[in-house]
Parts: C-alpha cells; sequence; structure tokens
C-alpha cells in the first residue's frame, strides 16, 4: 500500500489572492451572502481567477448532506431552500459583467429533486439579468432522478459538468454515498437527451490511483459522450481529510492530456492546479470550434 506524501512540491505553489478583480468579488461573498466553491472548497486558484473577475457560485447553501473524504465544504444539515438566491446570483453576475458563469452546488439529498428546480430558477434568471453570460452548470448526481435531469437540461444551460472525481476502486473510501456508475449514467443521459449541451467532468488525481485506472475512466467518459475534461491534483485540505498519495509531475499531466484528446475530448485543461472551472471559458469555445467543424467539415 502507497503511504502518503508530506511535502508538496514546488510546482503547487500559489501567489496570495489581490488585486481589484479579486477584491471586488471577495466584497460581493461578504455583502450579498452569497456561497463560491472557490473559497467553500479552498480552492488554489482563488487569486488568479477572482483577479480575472472569474468566478465559480455554489448555490443551495453551503452545507453538503455528503461527506466525501477529499472536500472541503462543510457537512451537516442543510438550511431551508432560499427562494431569493436565484435572482441574487444573477444580479451578481450582471453586477461583475462576466461573460461565463459557473455555478455549482453542494449535494442536497435532503431535497426530492435533489436542488434541480434551483438550477433551473438560476438558469432563468441569469438570461433575464445578463443574456450575454455564457452559463455553466456543475450539477450533483441528483440521486440518480432522470426527472429532475430533465428539468435541468430544459432550462438549456450552456455547458452541462458533472465531476467523477475519481476511479471506481476508490469511491468507496473517497466518494461515500455516490456511485460511479450513476455518476456515468447521468452524463449519458444528459447526452442522449440533450446533445445540443455540451457534457464535462473531471478528476482529482493523487488519490491512490493507477494510469491504467485513469485511462479507463477516461474511456467510459468518451464512450456516454463527454466533450469535455479537467484533470487536476488532488491537494488535501488538512490531515483529516484523504490523504495525497502521490503528487504527479506537470509532465504527467501534459501526457495524460494528449492521451485524453487522443481520445477525441474536444478540450482537456490538465495540471497540478487545474479545477472544474479553470479556464472555463476557453473550453467552451473550443468545444463549439470542434462542433462546427463536425457539422460544417
Amino acid at each position: 500500500m502507497s503511504l502518503p506524501q508530506r511535502h508538496k512540491p514546488d510546482w503547487l505553489k500559489v501567489r496570495l489572492p489581490q488585486g481589484p478583480g479579486w477584491a471586488r468579488i471577495d466584497r460581493y461573498h461578504r455583502e450579498q451572502g452569497l456561497h463560491s466553491v472557490c473559497r467553500s472548497a479552498a480552492c488554489p486558484n482563488q487569486g488568479e481567477c477572482w483577479s480575472r473577475g472569474t468566478a465559480t457560485f455554489m448555490i443551495l447553501g453551503n452545507l453538503c448532506t455528503r461527506a466525501c473524504a477529499f472536500c472541503n465544504v462543510q457537512k451537516g444539515a442543510p438550511l431551508p431552500v432560499d427562494g431569493e438566491e436565484p435572482r441574487r446570483v444573477a444580479e451578481a453576475i450582471a453586477e461583475l459583467q462576466l461573460r461565463h458563469a459557473v455555478v455549482t452546488s453542494v449535494t442536497r439529498d435532503d431535497l426530492p429533486d435533489g436542488g434541480a428546480a434551483q438550477f433551473a430558477r438560476l438558469v432563468e434568471e441569469v438570461r433575464l439579468h445578463a443574456p450575454g453570460c455564457r452559463i455553466e452548470l456543475l450539477i450533483p448526481d441528483l440521486a440518480g432522478h432522470q426527472a429532475a435531469l430533465d428539468l435541468i437540461l430544459a432550462a438549456q444551460p450552456d455547458v452541462l459538468g458533472h465531476n467523477l472525481e475519481t476511479v471506481p476502486r476508490l469511491y468507496p473510501q473517497a466518494r461515500r454515498g455516490a456511485d460511479y456508475q450513476r455518476s456515468l449514467g447521468l452524463l449519458e443521459a444528459a447526452h442522449r437527451r440533450a446533445p445540443r449541451i455540451p457534457t464535462k467532468s473531471g478528476l482529482m488525481l493523487g488519490l491512490g490511483e493507477t494510469h491504467e485506472e485513469i485511462r479507463a475512466v477516461l474511456s467510459d467518459l468518451r464512450r456516454v459522450g463527454c466533450a469535455l475534461l479537467t484533470l487536476g491534483q488532488y491537494l488535501a485540505p488538512s490531515r483529516v481529510h484523504h490523504a495525497v498519495i502521490r503528487y504527479l509531475h506537470p509532465d504527467e499531466f501534459e501526457q495524460l492530456r494528449r492521451e485524453a484528446l487522443a481520445l477525441g475530448f474536444a478540450h482537456v485543461e490538465a495540471g497540478p492546479l487545474v479545477r472544474s472551472s479553470y479556464h472555463a471559458e476557453h473550453q467552451f469555445e473550443e468545444a463549439a470550434d470542434a462542433r462546427n467543424l463536425q457539422e460544417h467539415p
């Protein structure tokens, strides 16, 4: 069994958050009572993304009903759904003049639809308040409920994402309460029911997976029509979270990026600090270009 690695390599060092763009989004969080995965999940790219005016909003509160061993989001009994939240987030997106907004959520197994209605309402509010902004949703597995997925697809987001996070073998220890086939099935159903909406997924690496297991997951994702992919280094938020088994060198991420592109992904972001929403606007644009080439060779 592999032992955890204790010291971060130099390539994982990040700059402290700064600049007017970062300050403006930070102020919005505090003044408007908004949540973002940037802050709640301790994303290492917070400084870079906020400084250029990009953020990933998190709806349905900041308390998750699951206890994934890798995640820094708080666990507990969530509060009732805030009916004003979609409007507030949409107004923030408009005020910040975002061109591409990413919206995710905590997992809400306490809700019959897993929070799907809130996602759909948010898309409607963003279309109303910021019609020029593209909308990328990063959704939970909705407990496998197809009607909930249909509700979100009917709102027509520009990108629909759901992260597999890791390889099937590690689900019992890293993603308690989740199911690999259920998550893969969600992506497959989304692609089948709304093929014009690109689907997206991501993996954290360094949890103990093998290269062969990664390749198998990438093949599964392509088989269900997933177009966009992110590969990043897992960083343990604390000592009580799942340990980092291995730090992958940047060259390994580049090799995986090339392998994924060879499998047919329209765009792949791969690197030690890559997260789901990293360079999301560029991913969408490249996927759109690839789709246009396929339709108009």
